[in-house]
């Protein structure tokens, strides 16, 4: 008798199919899959098959790179990518940008490149907003990442109750608004939070990003871990003009950017700043 995991699969999905999807959503998104993604891989683009009427994986695949499927390409890449993510997560980060921003008057910028579904360009704002003790802080956030689908999501701002279940009380209170009737169980981030964030879909491997100017601080968390070293060092190289000679990186907690760049330095536990050469070229010299 066969195991329950040797069951006629839906679609023929083989070596060869897994293969292509690698080297296509590599080239795609520098994300690098793992041999034990197989069976990931497979249950995500089930749904794009079936959304598109197509039978097989290497008829999809075949239709994806001949440009046959209009904006497929999103759609294929949204369902490859990981958004894992909650409020506050690693919340070690938060009382350092806190202390960081603090002394500050010139107005913040800071940079979140993967926002997911919003919850971490979120917690920025509610900690910029507590360390100024204002809800209207002067403070741009970008929020950026490659999934438009969670993109939407985060610009709207509403979330399940049980999504601010790790959150204090007066949190929750001072920056959400609860639903009521039928839209009992649902919180909206208050509109002061949301006129803080512009949201904008960015490739961390497109040749140009569509942003500009210095950051304060740059939050780049549980992203690296998907690209191999040689696309973790060209991206952090282009992290680098973006940073103000005294901004910080933050970074994942199974992530380590000294091996990729000698342009930082460790400032705390997965957070890094520009060493003292990278910063001493970018600030002005007195004559």
């Amino acid at each position: 008798m066969p195991h329950s995991k040797d069951t006629v699969k839906e679609f023929d999905f083989n070596a060869r199919d897994f293969e292509r999807v690698r080297g296509l959503i590599y080239k795609r998104a520098g994300i690098s899959l793992a041999d034990s993604k197989q069976e990931m891989v497979y249950s995500r683009l089930a749904r794009r098959l079936r959304a598109t009427g197509i039978d097989s994986f290497a008829k999809y695949l075949d239709e994806l790179e001949a440009g046959r499927l209009g904006e497929e390409w999103e759609s294929f890449t949204n369902a490859l990518t990981t958004n894992l993510t909650s409020f506050f997560r690693e919340a070690h980060h938060f009382p350092l940008l806190a202390e960081h921003i603090k002394g500050k008057r010139e107005p913040l910028t800071i940079w979140c490149s993967a926002s997911s579904t919003g919850e971490e360009p979120y917690s920025i704002a509610m900690t910029v907003c507590e360390a100024f003790n204002t809800l209207t802080p002067n403070c741009q956030i970008v929020a950026t990442d490659i999934d438009t689908n969670v993109l939407a999501h985060a610009a709207n701002g509403v979330y399940t109750m049980d999504r601010l279940d790790k959150m204090s009380p007066e949190r929750q209170r001072r920056f959400f608004l609860k639903g009521k009737g039928e839209r009992e169980g649902m919180a909206r981030v208050r509109n002061e939070l949301r006129n803080m964030i512009t949201f904008k879909q960015l490739n961390l491997l497109a040749d140009s990003w569509p942003i500009s100017g210095q950051f304060d601080a740059i939050f780049c968390r549980n992203v690296m871990i998907y690209f191999d070293k040689a696309t973790q060092r060209k991206i952090l190289s282009r992290f680098v003009p973006l940073m103000k000679p005294d901004a910080l990186l933050f970074a994942g907690h199974s992530e380590n950017f000294l091996y990729v760049s000698e342009s930082l330095k460790l400032r705390g536990k997965t957070v890094y700043e520009l060493d003292d050469n990278a910063a001493a070229r970018k600030t002005p010299q007195r004559t």
